[in-house]
């Protein structure tokens, strides 16, 4: 069965949807069979795969309130083996609707059980904020991967992301763990940085990753292009530093070198 990850912070631009779109292009790359679930109403996941939302027909939205299957909301990318469910301006409306429904928490759950067998990675990015979406989110998922700022603001987030954590864990899915932090937008020059850092590493011993996403303006531009950055520019340190993250997330000693030959071009259809 295939691990599924939700790509949590119930702040904003904090990189969800970039960690996302990379570590699942990486993943991809290193012949690991990959299912992003975009289930935030911005559809940053879904534009980051060059995916146009207004030529989706069914997505995410779709599937969270039963009007259609996960198989068949699954589009392949282009990069490879990478598939997604993408997400659409309907998401926006979907808290309200799920409200009124049976099993509201568990409705994604149940349709990743029917395709979870089919994939070795399954990446949910969820919505800045923590409703119905994002628990669904949580309680579908083995593990979170929380990204964050190294910001002292950010560390208020981190608090109430925990409480909401142990709610899912007592009420819906006791299976529930932290993968780890990754901070990101990283600048070691500044003191605050490190300082946040070696305050969450206190409160939370071997679960922030030793990889730390620089600001890196490939990394921003590849979006635009509707590209993981690895295909953008691999030469980048955006590209590189999430190398490392899928690394890590293999469970490959950072310091070897390299041992697998990394594809870089596109996928056959």
């Amino acid at each position: 069965m295939g691990k599924v990850i939700a790509v949590a912070n119930q702040k904003g631009g904090v990189g969800k949807s970039t960690t996302v779109v990379n570590l699942a292009a990486y993943l991809g790359s290193r012949d690991k069979k990959v299912l992003c679930i975009d289930i935030d109403a911005q559809g940053n996941t879904t534009t980051g795969f060059g995916i146009k939302k207004r030529s989706v027909g069914i997505s995410a939205y779709d599937i969270l309130i039963g009007k259609a299957k996960i198989d068949d909301a699954i589009i392949e990318t282009e990069f490879k083996n990478v598939s997604i469910v993408p997400a659409t301006a309907d998401l926006a409306g979907a808290e309200v609707e799920l409200i009124q429904m049976e099993h509201r928490f568990q409705r994604l759950k149940m349709q990743i059980l029917t395709c979870k067998d089919a994939y070795d990675y399954i990446l949910i990015d969820c919505p800045p904020a923590l409703g119905l979406l994002t628990l669904n989110g949580l309680t579908a998922c083995d593990e979170i991967l929380v990204p964050m700022l190294a910001e002292y603001f950010a560390l208020e987030g981190l608090t109430q992301l925990v409480q909401t954590i142990r709610l899912v864990r007592t009420n819906y899915n006791p299976t529930i763990a932290i993968c780890g932090i990754l901070f990101t937008m990283y600048d070691g020059r500044l003191n605050v940085s490190e300082q946040v850092v070696d305050e969450v590493k206190k409160y939370f011993p071997g679960k922030v990753f030793e990889t730390k996403i620089p600001r890196n303006v490939r990394l921003s531009e590849a979006p635009s292009y509707g590209k993981p950055v690895m295909y953008y520019d691999k030469n980048s340190k955006g590209a590189t530093s999430y190398e490392m993250l899928g690394r890590e997330i293999l469970g490959e000693p950072l310091e070897e070198p390299k041992k697998h030959r990394i594809f870089f071009g596109r996928s056959k259809k």
